[in-house]
């Protein structure tokens, strides 16, 4: 029996990519309007103050805060509320930028709006480090107290990371070089693959990552097959740079657990 070959039967079935017409895209107005809203700069201010001023009230006092309910969780309120300011902000940034990271404009306000967050969320390193220096005897009686009890789940969590915890000065070390260490590699793996194209036989025009990947499912084997190989080719081109960014990645998070002390995967 004779099989057909995948380029003549892609041919004669999908000489051409189906026009889906206008395709649905995130509404992203709940957060901000546009990246050029007054909105977004407004944020960044009101974030980066309120840091400061969490900063010059808190620092230094939380141990001693730690055992007063009350006034624990009017700290943790205040870092709650800064919290969602600025998740706010990276959420749409990132959001934005996912939906096309070749958008030379959408990459510059995400890499903006990181830079930006990573210096404000710096002067809030010393928050949860020092609320880890609470006695645990305080701390249990401070989440007795009706405004705190809530945050017992995320005290919890944040026990957890007490021991690998870091002295400050470190710490902010670590925050500041993500931007230039782990990030910016995960940045340059995120667009590469967002820029390549893939030649599939019987597709006028090249594909992108995703609709090549759904060849992959198709239930005719010829096309899964002319999938198969144009991803490996392309693949196969960029080897050497998804080769050099995965070891750095890996020795990043090598270098990042032996400081911390982690023994296991799961720690």
């Amino acid at each position: 029996m004779q099989h057909p070959s995948p380029k003549k039967d892609l041919a004669m079935t999908s000489a051409t990519a189906p026009d889906l017409g206008q395709m649905p895209e995130w509404d992203l107005s709940d957060l901000y309007a546009a990246p050029t809203a007054p909105e977004v700069a407004r944020d960044i201010e009101k974030g980066a103050a309120d840091a400061k001023a969490l900063k010059t009230r808190w620092q230094g006092k939380l141990v001693a805060a730690g055992s007063d309910g009350a006034m624990l969780a009017q700290a943790v309120k205040a870092y709650e509320d800064l919290s969602d300011l600025l998740g706010k902000l990276g959420s749409y940034a990132g959001l934005l930028y996912a939906a096309n990271q070749t958008d030379p404009v959408r990459a510059k306000f995400y890499g903006d709006i990181s830079e930006k967050l990573t210096s404000i969320s710096s002067d809030l390193l010393f928050f949860e480090l020092e609320l880890n220096k609470i006695d645990d005897a305080d701390l249990a009686r401070a989440l007795q107290h009706p405004d705190l009890v809530r945050y017992k789940p995320w005290f919890d969590d944040l026990r957890k990371e007490k021991p690998y915890q870091l002295d400050e000065k470190i710490e902010q070390l670590f925050h500041e070089k993500g931007q230039t260490a782990r990030g910016s590699w995960n940045r340059l793996f995120n667009e590469t693959m967002s820029g390549l194209r893939f030649e599939v036989p019987g597709i006028d025009e090249p594909q992108t990552l995703e609709p090549t990947l759904n060849l992959m499912s198709d239930p005719k084997p010829e096309k899964r097959q002319a999938g198969a190989e144009a991803l490996a080719k392309v693949f196969t081109g960029n080897l050497r740079l998804f080769t050099l960014i995965t070891n750095t990645l890996a020795k990043d998070k090598e270098i990042s657990d032996r400081w911390r002390g982690f023994k296991d995967v799961a720690d």
